[in-house]
This record gives C-alpha cells, sequence and structure tokens, in this order.
C-alpha cells in the first residue's frame, strides 16, 4: 500500500487554501478593474457626442452623404470605436461600419431623443446612442441619431498590462511562501520523521536487549513523545517475551498428556459409533442436496417471475418513448418550419423598408416643392421657368414613387404566398418556373449581399397539381444550406436548378460548386439532428425536412451524391399531379 507524507499531506491542505484565496482576490481585483475600464469607454463614448455631433448633424440636414460616411470612417479609427450606425430622421439607416448589432430590434425606426447606453450584448459589443439636433433659426430639430459601439476584447486590451502584474505579483508571491514552507515542513517534520521511522525499521524484534529509538532535535517536541513512548512499550515486550516463553513450555508438556488421553478415548469412540455415522453423514448429505435444489427451484422461478415483470415495464416504458419521440419529432419539424418562415419575415420586411422609405423621402421632397411652388404663386413671383423646373421635379419624384411602391407590391405580394404555401399543405396549380423565381426572391435578402449566383434552367409553360408548401420548403433549404454550409469561405459561388418534363414526371438537378461532403457525412446526410454547425446554432433538421417532404408529401425520390471540394448535388423525381388521400 502506498504511503502519503503527513508533512507533504498538511503542506498541500495550506497551499491550497493560499491558492484559493490568492485566486479568488485576484479574480475580483481583475473584475473591477475590467468594469471600471468599461465605464470609463462609455464616458469616452459619451463625449465623443460634444466633438462630433455637430458636423455630422449639419452633413445630414444638407443631406451630405459622402460627409456622414467620412465623419463616420473617422469616428471608425478611434480605437475604442469598434462600430457605428448612424440613422436620419426616418429612422433608415445611413451607414454601418465595423462591428454593430441590430439596434431595430431595440429602437424599431423610432429615434432616441437623449443618450441611452447599451448594455453588453452576448458577442461582447456594448455602445452609446444619443440624437443629432439641429439648430436653425432657434429652433431645433431632431435629424437622426448615432450609436457608437465599442467591444469587451478593447476593455480586455486596455486592462491587459495589469491583469498580467497582479497575476504576475501573485505568482511571485506563491512561489515565495511554497519555498518558504517546503523548507521549514523538511527541518521541522520531514527529517526528524524519517529517522524515527528508520530506526523503527532497522529494530529485530529477536534481539530488542537495549535498543532504542532517538529523534536528533534541539527541544522535546511531539517526535521526542513519540520516541519515548516507543521505547517503553519496547521494554514492556521483553518483559512479555520472557513470560510468554515460560509459559509456552508449561502447555507443551499439559498438551502432551492431554494428546495421549484423547488418542485413547477417540479410539474407544471411533469403534463402537463408525456405522451410525456414516448412515447419519449419508442421509444428512443427501436432505443437504435436496434442500439446495428445492432453494434453486424457488429462487429460479422468482428471477424469472421478477424478469418477466420486468421485461413487460420496460416494454412499456418503450411504447411510450417511441410515442414521445415521434411526438417531439414532429414538433420539431413544425418549429423548423416555423423558424424558417420567420427568417423570411425578417428578411421581406427589411428588403421592403428600402422602397417605401425612399417613396416617403420622394414623397417629402415633392410636399416641400409643392409648397413653395404656392408661395411664389400667391407672392406673384412665380416664372415660367420656376413652374418648368418644378415640373420637371414632380415628374422624377412621381417616377422614382411609382418604381419603389412598384417593388414593394411584387415583394409583398411573393411573400404573401410564399408565407402561405409554408404553412400550409394545400394542393394547388402553379407555374413550376415562376414558382422558383419568388421562392428565389423571397431569400434575396441572405444573397445581396454577396457574389453568389443562381441559374435556374426550367420550361416557362411547366405547369404542376401538388402542395406548394413543399416546392417551397425543400427550395429553401437547399438555397440555405448552400449559403451557410456550401459557400462558407467561399466568396463567388455557383447554384444551378436544372428541371427536366418528362411525361407525368418531373426531374430536377440541384448543383452547388461548394465545399462538398466526405463519404462519412454524406451517408448521415437525411438523418435527423445531423449538421455540422451544432456549436452554431444548426438543428440538423433542414435536410431531414427535405427528404420527407419529397418521399411522403410529393411521393418521389431524391438522391445525393458529393466529394469534398467539388461541391454537392440532388437529384429529385416526383409525379406531376398529385392527387390527396380522402
Amino acid at each position: 500500500m502506498q504511503q502519503k507524507s503527513l508533512s507533504r499531506k498538511l503542506l498541500t491542505k495550506v497551499l491550497s487554501v493560499y491558492f484559493i484565496l490568492t485566486f479568488v482576490v485576484t479574480l475580483g481585483q481583475i473584475v473591477a478593474e475590467y468594469f471600471n475600464t468599461k465605464d470609463h469607454i462609455n464616458g469616452e463614448l459619451a463625449t465623443l457626442q460634444q466633438t462630433f455631433s455637430g458636423s455630422l448633424t449639419r452633413a445630414i440636414w444638407e443631406l451630405n452623404t459622402q460627409q456622414a460616411l467620412i465623419i463616420a470612417d473617422g469616428l471608425l479609427a478611434i480605437p475604442a470605436i469598434e462600430g457605428i450606425i448612424v440613422r436620419d430622421d426616418s429612422g433608415a439607416v445611413i451607414t454601418q461600419l465595423g462591428r454593430y448589432i441590430d439596434i431595430n430590434e431595440r429602437y424599431s425606426n423610432q429615434l432616441v431623443q437623449e443618450g441611452v447606453r447599451l448594455t453588453e450584448q452576448n458577442s461582447g459589443l456594448f455602445g452609446y446612442t444619443f440624437p443629432l439636433i439641429f439648430e436653425f433659426s432657434g429652433r431645433a430639430t431632431q435629424v437622426g441619431d448615432v450609436t457608437l459601439f465599442s467591444s469587451r476584447a478593447v476593455v480586455l486590451d486596455r486592462i491587459k498590462i495589469g491583469i498580467y502584474f497582479l497575476v504576475g505579483n501573485a505568482m511571485l508571491k506563491t512561489t515565495f511562501l511554497i519555498l518558504l514552507f517546503l523548507l521549514a515542513f523538511r527541518s521541522q517534520l520531514t527529517l526528524p520523521l524519517s529517522e524515527l521511522t528508520q530506526q523503527i525499521e532497522d529494530l529485530e524484534l529477536d534481539h530488542l536487549e537495549g535498543t532504542k529509538v532517538e529523534v536528533r532535535h534541539d527541544e522535546a517536541n511531539e517526535l521526542t513523545v513519540m520516541a519515548d513512548a516507543f521505547n517503553r512499550l519496547i521494554a514492556r515486550v521483553q518483559d512479555y517475551k520472557v513470560q510468554l516463553e515460560s509459559t509456552q513450555k508449561q502447555l507443551l508438556h499439559s498438551n502432551e498428556k492431554l494428546d495421549q488421553h484423547n488418542l485413547l478415548l477417540e479410539q474407544e469412540v471411533a469403534r463402537k459409533t463408525s456405522g451410525l455415522s456414516q448412515a447419519m453423514m449419508d442421509l444428512q448429505q443427501q436432505k443437504q442436496e435436496l434442500e439446495v435444489k428445492q432453494q434453486a427451484l424457488r429462487e429460479e422461478i422468482e428471477r424469472r417471475r421478477h424478469s418477466e415483470e420486468a421485461l413487460r415495464g420496460k416494454q412499456s416504458e418503450l411504447e411510450k418513448t417511441v410515442d414521445d419521440l415521434k411526438q417531439a419529432q414532429d414538433r420539431l419539424v413544425q418549429s423548423e418550419k416555423m423558424a424558417a418562415l420567420g427568417g423570411f419575415v425578417a428578411g421581406i420586411t427589411h428588403e421592403v423598408n428600402t422602397p417605401v422609405g425612399i417613396g416617403v423621402t420622394a414623397t417629402s421632397f415633392l410636399a416641400e416643392k409643392l409648397e413653395a411652388l404656392d408661395y411664389a404663386y400667391r407672392d406673384k413671383t412665380l416664372s415660367p421657368k420656376v413652374l418648368e423646373h418644378f415640373i420637371e421635379e414632380a415628374k422624377q419624384s412621381t417616377s422614382l414613387l411609382q418604381s419603389n411602391l412598384t417593388r414593394a407590391s411584387e415583394l409583398i405580394a411573393s411573400f404573401k404566398q410564399i408565407a402561405v404555401d409554408q404553412t400550409s399543405d394545400a394542393i394547388r396549380t402553379i407555374n413550376l418556373a415562376e414558382y422558383l423565381h419568388e421562392v428565389i426572391r423571397s431569400l434575396q435578402p441572405n444573397f445581396k449581399k454577396t457574389r453568389h449566383h443562381i441559374d435556374v434552367n426550367c420550361p416557362e409553360s411547366l405547369m404542376l397539381s401538388c402542395p406548394a408548401g413543399a416546392i417551397s420548403q425543400i427550395f429553401t433549404n437547399l438555397l440555405m444550406n448552400s449559403l451557410i454550409h456550401g459557400f462558407e469561405e467561399l466568396e463567388e459561388g455557383y447554384i444551378r436548378i436544372t428541371v427536366l418534363d418528362e411525361g407525368q414526371m418531373v426531374d430536377i438537378t440541384y448543383s452547388d460548386n461548394g465545399r462538398g461532403l466526405t463519404q462519412e457525412q454524406l451517408e448521415k446526410l437525411f438523418h435527423p439532428f445531423f449538421t455540422t454547425k451544432r456549436d452554431q446554432g444548426g438543428s440538423g433538421l433542414g435536410t431531414h425536412i427535405t427528404y420527407n417532404l419529397v418521399r411522403q408529401t410529393l411521393g418521389g425520390s431524391i438522391q445525393v451524391s458529393s466529394e469534398p471540394g467539388h461541391g454537392l448535388s440532388y437529384h429529385i423525381r416526383f409525379p406531376k399531379n398529385l392527387k390527396r388521400n380522402s
């Protein structure tokens, strides 16, 4: 059995308590330094309102977007600032640079009326929002607001040297304390105890006469007391040894006499009872064997009864577990559909906001020009040249209004149809080429900031009678998988959708030039909860839902092929006309 040193054990406990206290104190100092520096940076962000708000307010008032962008770039160059968002008086974003968070979730399209601090987010960003007020002729008009962002990385960079100093100081003190304790324990406990132990191990039990153990120490302590007690024990052992030898001699003599009497008695008893003993032994043995067999039989019957009850209970639990898993899978699939629809709504809302905002601006501009024209008319200063200039600007404004409102109308119409389809399994007749373009248009907010290309090759007159929501969900999952997984670390990707009309069947080939999958990943692609983005929030249900929609909802087949670095290709076939079972 391995022995544990008492001094080492005691030293370990003492140093453990010291390490914990040092760690807690150092950690508290680091946390306090972090929050003090963070408050200081928040104060710097608030101070920047006095420095840059005047020039930025004038640039927005004069509609000088270029100047506003230059000022925003200048602010972003400040080390404490990692991101900036500038909005105009309608709440529309003029520019957003660096790292930032979506402030529309907090403020919507409303402007802040006074300085507001943004608390730290999970991404480490925090910031300060202040209004831009333009004063003209004694009137104050809010022309927008600005949000400045800093991050946890900036705070840590400022306190980095302080952290190094605190950690180094703690390590230096800890090292010195360890050395001091090691020397003290070695001289006062470890070495004297080792000498005492060695003397005890060197003792010979057969030669204890005149044997003593000694501890080399300048003053009396617990070890000297232990040595004296052990010496007294050796003396008592010597006395007991002498008494034991005398007693053993007497016992040997008595045993010899007793053995002689026992031998005679045993011979007589053995002669008279040998027959009877043998018979009783045989009967007793048979009885014991029978009892053992009966007990084993009862135990086997009881064990089998318990096993049968346990199996029945396990069967009931397994049936309930299977039902629960089926319900959970259905809920997860429905949640995935709702999550996709939520992302779709957010993208369409952001996309519609641009043409609507341009329409509002054009309307405001036209109203100002009408007011100026009315003033000139009433003031008798209206000239043909002014009227012609007004008509030209009115035509441009109405043209801008018409094009942007048409764009918003098309987006809303596409959104309404796709949204209804994704939440309904109703069978309706669709033009596949037009419907594919509607699905792609609904996902445009996700693709418009990339250089990826989508090529659709589909007969213009191909009509399908099927659940349109299944078609929308399938291509939404495939396109978003290519964007999120296939085109990761790829600046310019290509997606090709080829549709063939084969009589009563539709043949679709979907391919991209993304990163591809290994053979092991390909075998698990359609399994539920399989994803390569588990650490980034992936649910692993997209391809599983696609597989079930093709096989069950559309009554078709789906195959996939891929190689690492050579993209991914799906081959899908299903009937053109699907009749719902009554």
